[in-house]
């Protein structure tokens, strides 16, 4: 087993071990090492719940579906096509997480592109830059939305009341650059596409149960049930059908063990920094004068040189919570912003090992630049709709 593990794991590995060497020193106080840990119970839950969730959704075929029935539905035009590819990773990014876009999504879309000739490219960059950018609408729809959720105080209605706009605004940035940079007609290769033919599902009991499950988990966050509880009853669901009829795709490997310790180590070791200096520094970045675009700003380009995550709780460390505007803009940095570096979040880090899979290669100048150029606007823009609308 330990053969297997990759640079990536060895990180989240050495980072909850680090985690758990402070706490043992005392350079983390057990009380404050227990009252860290116990914020992220529920969020565990959530998180191992919805990627097995997901990972069965794909197993029974539902994302492959709706992808061949949005190529057919765009009857080889490029526009049609660009415009259901956006509503479609937007959709499973909001309400299934961007981890489920970045991870599971990308295949399929670069599984489609042969069958219909499409350049893959254009495909892949529209998952990975909406994963990121389409998170702000709800709490399940970003880690780092419910690691807010305990210091912002909102519930998941008026986080999104709070967020609509600057969610439309970001996407729509997106797409400019989606357009400009990836699938117009000179950066594709075609003027129309192949629509696919459709093949039928291999199991359409299991295709119903999921599709079942995903349906019962956007309802229940409707009806505002807790996160955890909501993306439980739906895995359950799921999970009992593959009992029924696919047992031997339930394994250990659907638990997503990985975030599981890369998520533990951090709210361990961030405090631990924080205690010891890491504040001081977060408030001289940020300033007191609870600037959104600056704190907006600091939290991008800390998620582009670090991670989102550990950038996302090292700021929010030292904003009060009765700024609701500054957590928020924060949140947009750590959202939106991440779309530059490689490492810059962990959509971004599976989403470039399911491209090398498929043998999709990235231009890393072309992805850098293009990236920074919607960082910078998108953060902009998505502040601003904040502010003025928020």
């Amino acid at each position: 087993m330990w053969r297997r593990l990759g640079v990536l794991d060895w990180i989240r590995v050495g980072l909850l071990v680090l985690g758990l060497v402070f706490v043992a020193t005392g350079l983390l106080p057990w009380a404050d090492a227990v009252t860290s840990l116990s914020e992220i119970g529920p969020l565990l839950v959530f998180l191992v719940a919805i990627i097995v969730l997901a990972e069965l959704t794909k197993d029974a075929q539902v994302f492959d579906a709706i992808a061949a029935r949005m190529a057919v539905l765009g009857r080889g035009n490029y526009a049609a096509l660009f415009f259901l590819c956006v509503v479609f990773a937007s959709f499973v990014t909001i309400f299934l997480n961007l981890d489920t876009t970045a991870v599971l999504l990308t295949p399929v879309m670069l599984a489609l592109a042969p069958r219909a000739r499409i350049a893959a490219l254009p495909l892949a960059m529209t998952t990975i830059w909406l994963a990121n950018t389409a998170s702000l609408l709800l709490p399940v729809s970003n880690l780092t939305n419910l690691l807010s959720m305990h210091k912002i105080g909102l519930g998941a209605p008026e986080f999104a009341a709070r967020m609509w706009a600057p969610q439309v605004v970001s996407i729509l940035v997106t797409m400019a650059f989606l357009w400009v940079f990836f699938w117009r007609r000179g950066e594709r290769r075609d003027l129309r596409y192949i629509p696919p033919v459709l093949e039928p599902v291999a199991d359409r009991v299991l295709f119903g149960a999921a599709a079942a499950g995903c349906v019962l988990f956007i309802a229940l966050l409707l009806f505002e049930a807790h996160v955890a509880i909501a993306a439980t009853a739906a895995a359950v669901l799921v999970v009992a059908a593959f009992l029924l009829r696919a047992r031997e795709r339930l394994t250990w490997s659907l638990i997503p063990w990985q975030l599981v310790i890369f998520v533990t180590g951090l709210f361990l070791v961030v405090p631990t920094l924080s205690i010891h200096g890491l504040s001081t520094l977060m408030t001289w970045m940020i300033g007191t004068e609870g600037d959104p675009y600056r704190t907006a700003a600091v939290g991008a380009g800390l998620s582009n040189l670090i991670n989102n995550l550990p950038a996302y709780k090292a700021v929010e460390y030292v904003i009060p919570a009765a700024d609701q505007e500054s957590l928020l803009a924060l949140l947009v940095g750590a959202n939106v912003g991440p779309v530059i570096t490689p490492w810059a979040s962990l959509a971004t880090l599976l989403w470039f090992e399911s491209c090398r899979r498929h043998g999709v290669k990235v231009p890393m100048r072309r992805f850098l630049l293009t990236g920074a150029g919607l960082a910078v606007a998108g953060v902009a823009a998505t502040v601003w709709a904040l502010v003025e609308f928020g």
